[in-house]
């Protein structure tokens, strides 16, 4: 019989529409069961309802764009859109960005055309689920990071960077709700452009070519580091004053992500020009204390696409999907499931290459005492689930729960 115990909710679609099912398993016995879905609501994007999550009994949580009105009902509509969310660490507030829309990057239902916005939902796996704000930050796609004090960098206030694609900036809002007056407010705008890269602008201006894409806090340093994807440099800011201090090379990068103790930063990238008929992957090590590079390895016919960490930090999970030309998907590996031992930082040593038969949509991890015991890849294309022993990292069975759909979303329910 299995020990497994969990509520796990399964989102796929095509961006356009989809679904949603409650996979649920106790004392070796499971079930799958389809959401009612509800007609798609008709409306422009931006006024879609936007899914903030379920609860335990599997009703569905909604928020009206317009309203902001919280529903929570037994139906999902087809067409409800599902956010990217960052979830605050250290509260129950999940941050929703609102990439805006495709032409302008503005948010025109918020914030007409001065930018795009990010939403701040309260609980949002109950019943008790609240809108607490929606904020105007800069256009197009947003990244989140949360800073807060801790042992080393006790001085850190408690606040929210947000990443602006289309503009080149980051916006610094307020995340205390013990101080009211900047809670859920601007308090800086954070200017990436670096003249000396840009070719028509003759000061620090905005929009620019920064094209901000990886934003991580590390509370070993107090700092938070930004990836300029279009410079091919990490911003490290202050985030007491809200300034640069300093930058250093980092290219060949589309992401940044960092290591639960804050030390080792990670970037991730991809070269499709040195070989036509092969994508490599580049997967790089910097150590944050000692100010420098440390690792690169590289992955021939790998395009990463996501990346998780368990419970204790020692391993990191690396989905995979397809990229480049016709000539190099040929060859390409987008199936791949890849496991690291992180035990031997900065050293990186593959643990495991599963091959899952389609593109890990989505990883979701039951933690159980400090450590990880099972992980769940959602494999989109075929609407399979895979569960995974989260100490051997051996595959300990696949089945399907869906219809295959390009793009999948999967998370554990509390309780």
């Amino acid at each position: 019989m299995s020990d497994r115990d969990y509520t796990l909710v399964y989102y796929t679609g095509d961006r356009q529409q989809g679904s949603l099912t409650l996979v649920r398993e106790c004392n070796g016995r499971r079930s799958i069961e389809t959401v009612p879905q509800a007609p798609a609501s008709g409306q422009p994007p931006e006024l879609r309802p936007v899914l903030v999550g379920m609860t335990r009994e599997g009703k569905v949580i909604l928020l009206e764009p317009q309203s902001k009105e919280i529903r929570v009902q037994d139906t999902f509509p087809a067409d409800a859109f599902p956010a990217h969310i960052y979830s605050d660490p250290r509260s129950t507030r999940d941050w929703f960005m609102n990439d805006g829309d495709k032409e302008t990057g503005n948010d025109r239902l918020n914030c007409g055309d001065q930018g795009s916005s990010v939403t701040v939902v309260r609980d949002t796996a109950s019943r008790d689920a609240r809108w607490e704000g929606t904020i105007c930050v800069g256009r197009g796609h947003h990244q989140a990071a949360f800073t807060y004090p801790s042992d080393a960098a006790p001085q850190v206030p408690i606040t929210a960077y947000v990443s602006n694609l289309k503009d080149g900036t980051l916006s610094v809002v307020g995340n205390d709700p013990r101080d009211p007056a900047t809670d859920l407010q601007v308090l800086a705008t954070i200017n990436l452009c670096e003249v000396e890269r840009e070719e028509e602008l003759q000061e620090a201006a905005e929009p620019n070519h920064a094209f901000p894409h990886g934003l991580v806090y590390s509370p070993l340093c107090g700092k938070v580091y930004n990836l300029n994807n279009g410079y091919g440099t990490v911003a490290v800011i202050d985030p007491v004053a809200h300034r640069i201090e300093s930058r250093f090379s980092f290219a060949g990068h589309s992401n940044l992500f960092i290591t639960p103790d804050g030390r080792y930063l990670f970037g991730r990238g991809a070269d499709r020009k040195s070989d036509p008929q092969h994508v490599i992957a580049r997967l790089t090590v910097h150590d944050i204390a000692a100010g420098e590079t440390v690792e690169q390895i590289t992955l021939p016919d790998i395009y990463i696409s996501k990346y998780y960490f368990n419970a204790d930090g020692s391993k990191l999970y690396l989905t995979t999907g397809s990229s480049g030309s016709p000539e190099q998907r040929a060859h390409l590996k987008d199936d791949v499931l890849l496991i690291f031992d992180l035990t031997d930082l900065p050293r990186l040593q593959l643990r495991k290459e599963h091959r899952l038969g389609a593109a890990a949509g989505a990883l979701a991890m039951l933690d159980q005492e400090g450590r990880t015991r099972w992980v769940f890849s959602a494999n989109a294309a075929e609407g399979t689930l895979s569960i995974l022993d989260g100490d051997s990292d051996e595959i300990v069975e696949t089945f399907a729960v869906t219809r295959g759909m390009p793009h999948a979303r999967i998370w554990l329910l509390p309780g």
